[in-house]
């Protein structure tokens, strides 16, 4: 960097610090004079991030969002000495450390990793955002998510008038950055977007009347492109190339009599360490006397076999993930109409870190004729539109059964299945919406659909139909009406 360069660096540092500095005393009465803005955007990071997470904070101010998230280690980063006195004196129990941001320095002095970085609204105040998000590898592990928070900027004429008339703290010149602008600086430095989502239209209370539209109306799509707040989560995907990881298949099976064997010989040895669970569930055509001669005809495999206590598929996943012993877990109908064949495509995703979530889709590929009816094609296709949006990630098929991710993240999922309940019969959406509120990086899997070649199929297509509709509603008031 030239001279020029570094003098005008210093120079906005040391503005940028004035300001902050000038304003830190009174930054409390600020937030609570604007409560219910500060609170809105509180709630939604708090819904990002668990309780007793490792949390960084970068631009921290006087610390009260760092108090909100009640993280397990917290540590917060300002430039402002006035700001770290306040946040001290009120939140002892964190660190605070007075720094530049865009000191190199500052970030690789911290010891450690963190599961989330927080940058609220700081983008703005840089000298360089791209060269700052460029420092943050030091402090990321394979599961850290970045969480960025920033205004959209079709608000600045309303926050710049909001400042005139003394509703908003005054600021200096900001960067006014788009979130396409986010997204591109995140990507030059290896980051991977996750999850991006808009939120809050009416800042104010409005005596209830805020409330309502900022949960009902604002996520809705064309009207969410209005949000004020931005908010962005991140990863840094790590290649893991040369690791190979052990893998649990849960097979749920229920009248599958005739597939059994050909469920054991046809799942390719794609690693050293497979274990097969066959999860059966009360089946009437001798499924369970299969499973065992099975067993028995193929000692060279790892084939483990239970009956699953409850009913439904869901609850078949469960059971069969809950005994499993490997790193890696998936799922594989047993009606075979996804070809065993094609799990080696979903292994080397996660084992290679290209994604936390695998999901099977079943709409790229022709199917065979009688594979998919057609009204359950066009539902599945509605649906995947519908989820798109719910979930901030792309979904082509979400109905596809056969999906996997690291035990690690399962046991994760479970520990917080108590925010969904129990309300999934199928077992799909309860990983879906799961990973979802995990913010696990998702990639589809294409495969070839095939027509069953045993049995027949065990979905009531209505039925079925109304219990998806209910979950779209689900969906909504647990994700996106927040």
């Amino acid at each position: 960097m030239n001279a020029a360069s570094n003098s005008n660096k210093a120079q906005h540092r040391e503005k940028i610090g004035r300001w902050a500095d000038g304003v830190a005393r009174k930054r409390n009465a600020w937030i609570d004079r604007n409560q219910y803005y500060y609170q809105q955007d509180y709630d939604y990071l708090k819904y990002l991030i668990p309780e007793a997470s490792r949390v960084l904070v970068l631009g921290c101010g006087t610390g009260r969002l760092l108090s909100e998230l009640r993280p397990s280690v917290g540590v917060g980063i300002d430039i402002s000495a006035d700001m770290i006195s306040e946040a001290r004196a009120d939140h002892p129990e964190f660190e605070f450390i007075e720094a530049d941001l865009e000191d190199p320095a500052t970030i690789a002095g911290l010891a450690g990793v963190f599961d989330y970085v927080v940058i609220p609204d700081t983008l703005g105040f840089l000298y360089d955002c791209e060269a700052f998000i460029d420092q943050l590898a030091p402090v990321c592990a394979d599961h850290t998510r970045i969480v960025i928070t920033y205004f959209s900027h079709l608000w600045e004429p309303l926050l710049t008038l909001a400042e005139k008339l003394s509703l908003r703290m005054p600021h200096p010149l900001l960067n006014w950055l788009s979130m396409d602008d986010i997204v591109n600086s995140l990507e030059m430095s290896d980051f991977e977007r996750v999850h991006l989502e808009r939120r809050l239209i009416v800042p104010f209370s409005c005596f209830g009347l805020g409330s309502l539209v900022n949960r009902y109306i604002a996520p809705l799509p064309l009207i969410r492109q209005l949000c004020l707040r931005h908010y962005i989560v991140a990863r840094l995907p790590r290649r893991q190339a040369e690791r190979s990881m052990s893998t649990s298949v849960v097979i749920p099976c229920r009248n599958e009599h005739g597939n059994i064997e050909a469920a054991v010989t046809r799942i390719p040895e794609f690693c050293s360490d497979i274990e097969i669970i066959f999860v059966e569930g009360k089946s009437h055509d001798g499924t369970w006397d299969e499973i065992q001669r099975v067993k028995e005809a193929y000692p060279d495999r790892n084939i483990v076999a239970i009956q699953q206590p409850g009913i439904g598929k869901g609850d078949a996943v469960r059971a069969g993930f809950e005994i499993a012993t490997k790193d890696l877990l998936f799922i594989l109908d047993a009606d075979l109409t996804v070809p065993p064949e094609d799990m080696p495509k979903f292994y080397n995703v996660l084992n290679s870190n290209k994604a936390e979530f695998v999901n099977g889709t079943r709409m790229i590929y022709p199917m065979d004729q009688q594979a998919m009816r057609f009204l359950n094609y066009w539902a599945n296709r509605t649906f995947a539109v519908i989820f798109t949006y719910l979930l901030n990630q792309r979904y082509t098929d979400t109905l596809c059964g056969t999906k996997g991710l690291s035990r690690v993240n399962y046991e994760k999922l479970a520990r917080n299945r108590h925010y969904f309940g129990d309300f999934d019969p199928f077992g799909d959406f309860d990983l879906i919406f799961g990973a979802a509120k995990l913010d696990l990086k998702l990639r589809e899997i294409p495969i070839r659909y095939r027509e069953r070649s045993y049995g027949s199929t065990q979905i009531s297509r209505f039925r079925h139909g109304v219990l998806l509709l209910k979950m779209v509603l689900f969906a909504y008031r647990k994700l996106k009406a927040i």
